[in-house]
């Protein structure tokens, strides 16, 4: 294992120890580390003994009295300070199987490493961990951790995941709840497959399993047009998509279980009001993400609306114009939304451009697979003199400003000869993104109101 320090926060307790950036770290109080689980129990203690080996190769020990739970402040090289742990299964809907080829390398590798569930919500199917690890999770209150499950049946489930010793999924939940460490679960569903009763049984299960379990996303499968050689299935229907909808509305509990967002615009349904999500707990899952942005938007024109208009028609001396990119599933709600910004301001011109996927195929409808050459095709030489194109941030790579094909912000700006703006946030930065032309008219001057979401 190797713990190089790559970031050192400015004012931290590693700050004031004198740890720098390329430093070893050996051992925290005496104990050697086996990963970041081991690292964040131990530097939890109030008095923090380091032992650091420099980047001249001389040993030496730090001693750090914090706050119990204060964070050190450290930033390593590798953050899981040991190898990620790949996955052990073969899922007959698993999007990475799908994915064209000549893409970044490490876009291929599928992991399924339970810390990176903790440290950043990713979901695992807990198929490549034994009770030994299981343990270590509670010892450690490593909550909460984010399970894929899909069909609690273990027959279906080894089936689903293409592994003979995947069908342990409750014992493994119930093991984890018992210890105090709160789960959320996934369902990725495939249609005649593990919808229908099966989808019924498994909700009922998980169900029953108690409080500890948060929450419950159904996701219908992702399908691009690379799947030759693997299992054959198809999208739901909108008759299919309405009946998984019911069978979570029809659940005795409430606010456990929720159907994504692309199965409300398969169906032809309006989307829930945001009270019923009970405070986004599946938002990262596109679970809620129409309705919050459609809240948040409609309570800050509520509130500011009235003084936009007239502060835009103050303002602006000609007519401006803006464009958005989204992928086809969202355009429905997104149209919506701009069309109520234009019309606070007769000279606001909002044109929302529903990008097909032509890159993954035109299954996929998510603007977070949206790529910069599919972008490109269509809406070249769609731009007035002047023009915005408005992008939301989730077409991009994680900080960074590349989508998914390596294509640059900046070299889409240049081939289509119109200035990009990110729309960082839903609701507020979607509003004044259009109302300002992604910056280029001045708001510092215009008098905010409202505590807003």
């Amino acid at each position: 294992m190797d713990a190089i320090v790559k970031y050192v926060e400015p004012g931290s307790a590693a700050e004031e120890g004198g740890i720098e950036v390329g430093d070893k770290l050996l051992t925290v109080n005496g104990k050697k580390l086996k990963d970041i689980f081991d690292y964040k129990f131990y530097t939890s203690e109030e008095l923090v003994l380091l032992e650091i080996e420099g980047t001249d190769g001389e040993l030496y020990e730090i001693e750090i009295e914090k706050d119990p739970y204060e964070d050190l402040g450290i930033e390593f090289e590798n953050s899981m300070l040991d190898n990620d742990r790949g996955c052990s299964n073969n899922c007959i809907f698993c999007f990475i199987d799908q994915l064209p080829p000549n893409m970044r390398e490490t876009m291929y590798f599928k992991d399924d490493d339970t810390r990176l569930s903790f440290l950043t919500g990713n979901y695992v199917t807990l198929t490549n961990v034994g009770y030994n690890e299981l343990s270590r999770l509670v010892k450690y209150k490593m909550s909460p951790i984010n399970v894929s499950v899909h069909a609690t049946d273990p027959e279906l489930r080894c089936f689903m995941l293409g592994n003979k010793k995947a069908g342990d999924i409750v014992d493994k939940m119930k093991f984890l709840l018992d210890g105090g460490i709160t789960l959320n679960a996934q369902i990725v569903l495939v249609p005649e497959v593990n919808d229908g009763d099966r989808l019924t049984e498994t909700l009922n299960t998980l169900a029953s399993l108690g409080e500890g379990l948060q929450s419950v996303s159904v996701v219908p499968i992702g399908l691009t047009k690379y799947r030759e050689g693997l299992f054959k299935t198809r999208p739901f229907s909108a008759e299919e998509s309405k009946c998984v909808i019911d069978t979570i509305h029809n659940l005795d509990r409430k606010h456990f279980a929720y159907a994504a967002d692309e199965f409300y615009i398969n169906a032809g349904l309006s989307f829930p009001e945001h009270e019923f999500y009970d405070g986004f707990p599946q938002l990262e899952n596109g679970v809620g993400m129409c309705s919050l942005l459609k809240q948040e938007v409609c309570d800050y024109l509520e509130v500011n609306g009235e003084n936009l208009t007239f502060y835009l028609n103050k303002k602006l001396s000609e007519k401006i114009f803006v464009h958005i990119a989204t992928g086809r599933a969202a355009y429905g709600i997104i149209k919506e939304l701009a069309d109520r910004v234009s019309s606070l301001c007769d000279k606001l011109e909002v044109t929302v451009h529903p990008i097909r996927n032509d890159f993954f195929g035109e299954t996929v409808t998510v603007s977070g697979l949206t790529t910069g050459q599919d972008i490109e095709a269509q809406l070249k030489g769609k731009f007035e003199e002047g023009a915005i194109l408005l992008l939301p941030v989730n077409m991009l790579r994680a900080g960074e400003e590349t989508f998914l094909d390596n294509y640059t912000v900046s070299g889409l700006e240049d081939s289509l000869k119109v200035d990009i703006s990110i729309v960082e946030e839903p609701g507020r930065d979607f509003v004044r993104k259009i109302v300002s032309a992604g910056g280029k008219i001045d708001l510092s001057d215009f008098a905010e109101k409202g505590d807003l979401i």
